[in-house]
């Protein structure tokens, strides 16, 4: 296989130690094929961002007709045709192996778990999934306990944040905490995401130009106030209060970023300021000391930087043409697919009810077929008709034994009537039934992050918790699902529990500094403290553990400028 050239003067690999040691970013020359960089200027398109911004959801069939496609990597779902999935998987495709070699890993890296992505047609779709997404939402992220998934509009956009602008954002979210979790800092987080976001991938070509920018983003640079660097460098993108500031806090996030990454001697300085705080220093005396400049210089270094040529990387080669089967779904797809996810995502207690009885009735629709029966099963469980959720997942493993969702509802179910049996024999019973399906779920799909949660879940109430054996069960579902914080805060706990706490604040970091963390940051950072102190760890609640959507804000629409663009001062 010819290997891809990296077109530059090099790329980034990470290593990490959990032992809570330095994250360490190598910058390694590549200088196969010599240097071939991108550039643009970001004024020249910044005005085509005006108009643009509306993010119209188009109206979406009423009966879809959902395809299925699976790579070695992802597994997309859409109700779209079937060679603009084909392309797209194969986008995904090239995007994680570009993401995998920039970063030190192989092409060939064989994934813990594939990623479900589901492409809707419009915002219909969207809030099928979730009904609280905002009127400008293009996509969502959802890191929950029963799946880890995107939802996301087809489509490139018109110079605004389109579908794929998210699903590119959110990807290189799930893949840092995935390959090279730590203690970065917020603005960072983002500007990474920001910086792969925009990767330009030709499919037909096999060719990939990074370090483009988006129009929107542009727009905002060079026509608007900035966010005060002192206030980027230390606070999450939801603790700034400003409007003017939450405009530009991504923008200028991915525009030190790509500062960063466009010069060797500046992706040192970046090694260096990362490993600064990490090691616990201030963000802002950290960047003044790796740059050696005031923050008022690097400002003015940045906006010399937007009136310049932009230097990108284009990474061109034998890109593997990605294996892809797709299957189409039954017509009971167009009525549960989307819903089935939105059960996995937690529902209001006001809404249980209702919501229970539409999946009851859209099931009944669809007789014996899986998808129909793991939905009435999963609603009924969860959300009243507990009998008749029963009943309904039984039948599913008459069909298919080795049905591991369905296998996993009646353990959890069985752990759930456990906590509440009113004897210690009948509680043993329980979970004895609990572990049955927990085995045949384990024997059906080793990699399933959620069987081993249950694994744990069910080893808590054992004499003997916290053993090895358990410290590794949490650490292969730690491996398949790092993303979420409802992994790591037991993890870290039976860590603290045999007598690894720096093992654990490295378990707990990635959550304490996660810019979407929420309740679980607040949590995580607790607990770190606590591990720091010595004192006993706060017990774990339901609002730490809840899923840490990711819903980029939607942006302001930019008021229309002035006749003429903002001009380069070169010019």
């Amino acid at each position: 296989m010819t290997p891809i050239a990296l077109h530059g003067e090099g790329y980034f690999t990470w290593t990490n130690r959990l032992d809570g040691g330095a994250w360490k970013l190598h910058l390694r020359p590549q200088g196969m094929f010599g240097t071939d960089c991108m550039s643009s200027k970001l004024v020249t398109c910044a005005i085509a961002a005006v108009g643009s911004i509306v993010f119209a959801a188009m109206a979406q069939p009423a009966r879809a007709d959902w395809l299925r496609a699976e790579s070695e990597r992802f597994i997309v779902y859409s109700d779209g045709g079937e060679r603009a999935l084909r392309d797209y998987v194969q986008k995904l495709e090239i995007f994680d192996r570009v993401m995998q070699v920039r970063h030190g890993g192989s092409m060939l890296d064989e994934p813990q778990r594939k990623m479900p992505i589901y492409l809707v047609s419009g915002r219909r779709g969207l809030t099928r999934v979730h009904p609280q997404s905002g009127e400008n939402t293009m996509g969502t992220y959802f890191p929950t306990e029963e799946d880890i998934f995107a939802v996301a509009i087809r489509g490139d956009g018109d110079g605004g944040m389109s579908g794929d602008d998210i699903l590119m954002h959110e990807y290189a979210h799930h893949f840092m905490l995935g390959s090279f979790p730590g203690s970065y800092p917020a603005w960072f987080v983002e500007g990474f995401a920001e910086y792969y976001m925009t990767a330009d991938i030709d499919v037909r070509d096999r060719k990939v130009q990074l370090g483009q920018f988006n129009q929107n983003r542009a727009y905002w640079i060079l026509t608007e106030s900035w966010i005060p660097l002192d206030v980027l460098l230390t606070k999450r993108p939801g603790e700034v209060r400003s409007d003017s500031q939450k405009a530009t806090y991504y923008p200028i996030a991915w525009l030190l970023t790509h500062w960063f990454i466009s010069d060797p001697a500046r992706l040192e300085q970046l090694e260096d300021y990362l490993k600064r705080v990490s090691g616990g220093e201030d963000s802002v005396p950290a960047m003044e000391a790796a740059t050696g400049m005031s923050l008022r210089d690097l400002q003015v270094a940045l906006r010399r930087y937007t009136r310049g040529r932009l230097m990108g990387r284009t990474l061109s080669g034998q890109f593997p043409t990605a294996d892809i089967v797709v299957t189409r779904l039954s017509p009971a797809a167009d009525d549960l697919l989307l819903i089935n996810q939105r059960l996995k995502i937690g529902v209001p207690d006001e809404d249980r009810q209702a919501l229970g009885q539409e999946v009851a009735r859209l099931a009944a629709r669809h007789g014996d077929d899986p998808l129909a029966l793991l939905a009435a099963g999963h609603a009924g469980l969860h959300f009243g008709d507990r009998p008749a959720g029963e009943r309904a997942l039984q039948r599913l493993l008459d069909i298919d034994p080795d049905h591991v969702e369905a296998l996993q509802f009646l353990a959890q179910e069985r752990l759930k009537q456990a906590r509440e049996a009113e004897d210690d024999d009948q509680a043993q019973a329980l979970r004895v039934q609990a572990r049955g399906y927990l085995s045949r779920a384990y024997a059906a799909g080793q990699n399933d992050y959620r069987t081993l949660m249950l694994l744990s879940e069910l080893r808590r109430t054992q004499p003997g918790y916290p053993n090895e054996n358990d410290l590794l069960t949490l650490g292969l579902a730690l491996d398949r699902a790092p993303q979420l914080a409802a992994v790591r805060f037991p993890y870290a706990d039976a860590l603290v529990k045999t007598g690894k706490p720096e093992e654990a604040i490295a378990v707990l970091k990635p959550v304490a500094n996660n810019p979407h963390g929420g309740a679980a940051s607040i949590f995580a950072s607790g607990m770190i403290a606590a591990i720091e102190k010595g004192q006993a760890l706060p017990e774990i609640t339901q609002d730490a553990e809840a899923p840490q959507i990711s819903e980029p804000e939607p942006e302001t629409s930019p008021q229309t400028p002035s006749e003429s663009a903002p001009s380069p001062a070169s010019e």
